[in-house]
């Protein structure tokens, strides 16, 4: 009797044993497992909290648009802080033709191929009467680019020629790198089957040109920089091309381009649902309305 009860103590007591490892196990288990939760939670946490911070401090830029009752994009790249404002992000990521926005990278090819010398250098006009006054006359590349001139800008293209205008193209990497045929040389940019470009790829293409990362002389760089000033300030400078896109309904207008202040540049581009030329003076004061929302473009005390 006594073996027996020996026996039997010394195996519960081995039994209790190996509950008390497995028990000790699991428990070791599930203590690293809440650890590693822990840790994940601790990392993830703050991008939450910071995405919602961001979420708060963005302003409405879609307001500017519903008060011109006027369906549009804009997008504003914060370069200092790595940070984009927008309204519609899908519209920004829709490709269209540039327009007479394309007249910045058209004056690049025409400056560094020669086929014009500098920004006063005078094209005769060909008496052709336009629909805009201020394209009747003689004129050079600056007034040109101020008055959107599209007759200039089609002979500088015609002199530039396809193949180069192609190569500077490819080279810069520019929307969708179409420029149809030969024949299509002194309006590819004006249609909207061929040539065509996202808000977003404007902002790209703005931003290399600000840091001259384009393969264009600095001369060339320096010139374009220059006549795209729109306004200058002792506080801030804003430069940008407006375009119209006329070849589909309804027509669409673009505004894009960069304002420097505070030690800062913001990249922006902005389209707009045009009828009339009553409607294109929306595209600059939506823009200016959405920069003063970041608390630009106002006097700096």
């Amino acid at each position: 009797m006594k073996n027996i009860l020996f026996r039997t103590g010394l195996f519960l007591r081995r039994t209790y044993r190996t509950q008390a490892i497995i028990f000790i196990v699991i428990g070791c288990l599930i203590v690293l497992s809440l650890i590693t939760f822990g840790a994940m939670y601790v990392v993830a946490q703050p991008a939450s909290t910071s995405s919602e911070r961001l979420a708060v401090k963005t302003p409405n830029l879609g307001r500017h648009f519903q008060e011109f009752g006027r369906e549009g994009s804009i997008l504003i790249y914060d370069s200092k802080n790595n940070r984009f404002y927008e309204h519609n992000p899908q519209r920004n990521a829709t490709a269209i033709a540039p327009a007479s926005t394309f007249k910045i990278f058209n004056a690049l090819v025409a400056l560094e191929t020669g086929v014009i010398l500098d920004d006063v250098a005078v094209l005769t006009w060909d008496g052709i009467h336009r629909e805009v006054n201020a394209w009747n006359h003689d004129t050079n590349l600056r007034q040109a680019f101020k008055d959107s001139t599209v007759w200039f800008y089609q002979v500088l293209a015609r002199r530039a020629g396809y193949e180069r205008m192609q190569q500077f193209i490819n080279k810069v990497g520019y929307g969708n790198r179409q420029i149809g045929t030969a024949a299509d040389i002194d309006r590819f940019w004006l249609q909207q089957q061929i040539l065509q470009i996202t808000p977003k790829e404007q902002i790209k293409f703005l931003q290399r040109l600000y840091q001259s990362d384009l393969p264009f002389s600095q001369r060339t760089i320096n010139l374009v920089k220059d006549i795209m000033v729109r306004e200058q300030t002792p506080d801030y400078t804003l430069r940008g091309k407006t375009g119209w896109l006329t070849t589909i309904k309804p027509n669409i207008g673009w505004f894009v381009g960069y304002l420097e202040q505070n030690k800062n540049v913001y990249f922006f581009a902005t389209t707009l649902d045009m009828d009339t030329a009553e409607d294109a003076p929306a595209r600059i004061e939506i823009t200016r309305r959405s920069l003063k929302d970041l608390g630009l473009l106002a006097q700096i005390n």
